[in-house]
């Protein structure tokens, strides 16, 4: 499915069993990796994730460059959520975790404890940490478990994102 969110950045979801853009998922999440010091998983689990997932996508076709992406299973879990650092504060993020909760009943993920950008990204978008996992990451790094409020204002919210 194909949309276009300006001329440059074109939207895409890639269903289950794809692995359209694995390749330039997983170069962003290691270019994410290396600059932030996030996203840590093995090349095999990433994809094997990713494949078994609907990701949505933000497409550069200027560059040819991914914007960014999230990995989601079919309980409204995100995986995985990256967003190329020459596209952050453009509300990419924003928008695709709108598009996950456009299409899910319910909205969670796991942050890393440390990972300070991203918690004050989720609780902006209206998530709540639920409880906090001890050695959740292979490295033995803590995460929280969090979940999108059920606040309709919320979703709404999220929602006027997608009508822009």
């Amino acid at each position: 499915m194909t949309g276009v969110v300006s001329v440059n950045v074109q939207r895409r979801i890639v269903n289950p069993g794809d692995d359209d853009y694995v390749g330039l998922a997983w170069q962003l999440k290691e270019r994410i990796r290396r600059e932030d010091g996030v996203l840590r998983q093995r090349r095999r689990f990433f994809e094997n994730a990713y494949e078994r997932s609907t990701v949505y996508l933000y497409l550069d076709r200027s560059t040819d460059r991914l914007v960014g992406f999230a990995a989601v299973r079919r309980d409204g879990y995100i995986l995985f959520l990256a967003v190329g650092s020459d596209y952050r504060g453009q509300s990419f993020g924003k928008r695709l975790v709108a598009r996950v909760a456009d299409d899910y009943g319910s909205v969670t993920c796991h942050a890393r404890t440390t990972n300070e950008q991203a918690l004050a990204f989720y609780e902006r978008l209206g998530f709540e940490i639920k409880r906090r996992i001890d050695g959740y990451y292979e490295d033995g790094g803590d995460a929280y478990y969090l979940k999108l409020g059920d606040d309709d204002s919320i979703r709404e919210r999220l929602a006027s994102l997608l009508r822009r």
